[in-house]
C-alpha cells in the first residue's frame, strides 16, 4: 500500500509536542482587536492543548 499523505490544511493549524499532545492556536484574535482587554488578547494569543475527541482525528490527518 502506498504511504498516507498528511493532510495539508492540518499541517498549517497543529503542532506536536515531544510528549505526543497536539497544539493549537485559540480562536478569536483575527478581528476587533481594539474592544477586547489587553488581559483577554494575552490569553487568547496562548497556544492550547487540543481536547481529547480532536486529539484522535488530528492525529490521523497529520499521520500519527
Amino acid at each position: 500500500m502506498p504511504k498516507m499523505k498528511t493532510h495539508s490544511g492540518s499541517k498549517k493549524r497543529f503542532k506536536v509536542t515531544g510528549s505526543g499532545k497536539i497544539m493549537k492556536q485559540q480562536a478569536g484574535m483575527r478581528h476587533n482587536l481594539e474592544v477586547k482587554a489587553p488581559g483577554r488578547k494575552a490569553r487568547l494569543n496562548k497556544d492550547q492543548v487540543l481536547s481529547k475527541a480532536d486529539t484522535k482525528v488530528a492525529k490521523k490527518l497529520l499521520g500519527l
